[in-house]
């Protein structure tokens, strides 16, 4: 994970440093374009700013719909739902365990951008451009690997792109909504599963007071410390992050 944090450590140096060469330097002119040798056109560092503040007010989404935080967060917030836990864990434990299990999960996406966008990019070796062309490449390749055929399909039959000759030929458009759709639908199956077992425990609870004539209480208070029993003795949390890690590299 150090690697990790140096990546995101290099992108923030790589996003400050023009504002503090702005600050450093006033009555900076408004709109400038510089055109290269090579023709490429670079902005100046004003409109540079500006378009940094933009991106960054899309991070959050882009953090939850272009990554694996959409599935766990939804898992969590099912299971939490299934053992009767309305509170417990707190939504505020279940964003940052989810916030952290996706940083776990990315760090291989992390370290590729790093290796291949970022590190040229500070040496100077290829302009802005193109680092976010070669960043792009990862996040692409790890959402082709989780988004189904059929989503992409009717996305693409939307946009009036029904077919699509390879893999590179799929626009961000296309591909970001397929694939937000495929981990919701991902995320409700393994959700139905981790129901079933606490499902059961509420029948066979429900069964058994009606059968002793209990009808006023409640089936809830007395199968939630049974459900907690079942899921801390068969591990429940080893079992459901670890699943939920592997399930995005089989």
């Amino acid at each position: 994970m150090s690697a990790t944090l140096r990546t995101f450590l290099s992108v923030a140096v790589v996003l400050l440093f023009p504002l503090t060469e702005a600050l450093a330097q006033p009555g900076l002119p408004a709109v400038s374009v510089t055109t290269g040798a090579a023709g490429e056109q670079t902005y100046t560092v004003s409109i540079q700013i500006v378009a940094l503040m933009t991106a960054l007010t899309l991070l959050p989404a882009a953090l939850i719909m272009m990554t694996s935080f959409t599935r766990i967060i939804i898992v969590l917030s099912i299971l939490r739902q299934a053992t009767g836990l309305v509170q417990t864990p707190s939504t505020q434990i279940l964003i940052g365990l989810s916030l952290f299990l996706t940083i776990f999960i990315m760090a291989p996406v992390f370290e590729q951008i790093h290796t291949t966008a970022v590190k040229p990019y500070l040496a100077q070796e290829v302009g802005f451009e193109d680092a976010i062309t070669q960043a792009s490449g990862p996040i692409r390749e790890f959402m082709m690997g989780q988004t189904r055929e059929a989503d992409i399909s009717m996305f693409g039959r939307i946009a009036g792109k029904e077919q699509f000759e390879s893999e590179k030929d799929i626009p961000f458009s296309v591909l970001l909504p397929a694939f937000v759709t495929s981990e919701l639908k991902t995320a409700f199956q393994i959700g139905f599963l981790l129901f079933i077992p606490f499902l059961i425990i509420d029948l066979v609870t429900a069964s058994v007071l009606m059968s002793m004539g209990m009808m006023m209480l409640s089936p809830m208070i007395i199968s939630l410390p049974f459900k907690i029993m079942l899921f801390v003795l068969v591990d429940g949390w080893n079992l459901i992050i670890g699943t939920l890690a592997s399930s995005f590299y089989v």
